[in-house]
């Protein structure tokens, strides 16, 4: 067992090692990736990123909206409210881009802060961190309607709302830490088509997008507490 145990122990420092290099070479490959399309197709690509940002940044302050309003009109906590007894939650969302790690700040703000009760705090809070990720789907739905508009790529309605259904999907299976929904966009591309290779050119802007959607999946996650909370306050 101590030579089997040893041996396990050997593998486990191996893959970290290995693990290491390959975030080490990360950005050289993404600058790589970069250079070749700014030689080959110039820099227009990347003018229509900027534009893509901003799309991006309009539809998430729309999905916060409708979070708002539907708590507004379905539970007893009012907007203003949640936001400042949430803002920390939001915060670190942002900060950290991870809805794990900010699973116990945000069961706290929703139960100490707003006041809800414990079950409907934990429900939204700890088990809607894992599967209510609506920022990161609505983002790999653009993406993949971005990148198709980027190599001229006409996508019909079946394939549209397969790339919407896909997203859903493969929001659900994305781990809550930074930059996992890169890693389950490669399944919606996969899905009508799309070529996997351009995926690094949304690196370039993921690291800030990332932290915005990642503050949004974490509103959503508050807003199923407060709608779990009733209209009336226990």
């Amino acid at each position: 067992l101590g030579t089997v145990g040893h041996l396990v122990e050997l593998f486990l420092e191996s893959l970290i090692k290995i693990l290491h290099w390959i975030i080490a070479i990360v950005p050289l490959a993404v600058f790589g990736i970069v250079a070749s399309i700014v030689g080959t197709e110039g820099f227009a690509p990347f003018k229509a990123l900027g534009i893509f940002v901003v799309s991006v940044l309009l539809a998430l302050a729309i999905q916060a909206g409708y979070y708002l309003l539907r708590i507004r009109f379905g539970s007893w906590v009012r907007p203003g409210e949640l936001l400042r007894g949430g803002r920390d939650a939001l915060v670190m969302a942002f900060s950290t881009a991870s809805s794990t790690a900010t699973m116990p700040v945000t069961y706290a703000a929703l139960k100490d802060r707003v006041g809800l009760r414990e079950q409907s705090a934990s429900m939204g809070a700890l088990v809607g961190a894992n599967f209510n990720n609506d920022g990161t789907a609505l983002y790999e739905a653009m993406a993949a309607l971005f990148i198709a508009q980027m190599v001229g790529m006409d996508l019909s309605f079946q394939q549209q709302l397969l790339v919407v259904l896909t997203s859903i999907v493969a929001s659900v299976g994305a781990a809550g830490i930074p930059e996992a929904g890169l890693v389950t966009m490669t399944m919606v591309f996969t899905a009508v088509g799309l070529p996997v290779q351009y995926i690094p050119v949304l690196l370039t802007v993921d690291w800030f997008l990332d932290r915005c959607r990642t503050a949004i999946n974490v509103m959503g996650d508050m807003n199923v507490s407060c709608l779990l909370d009733g209209k009336q306050r226990g």
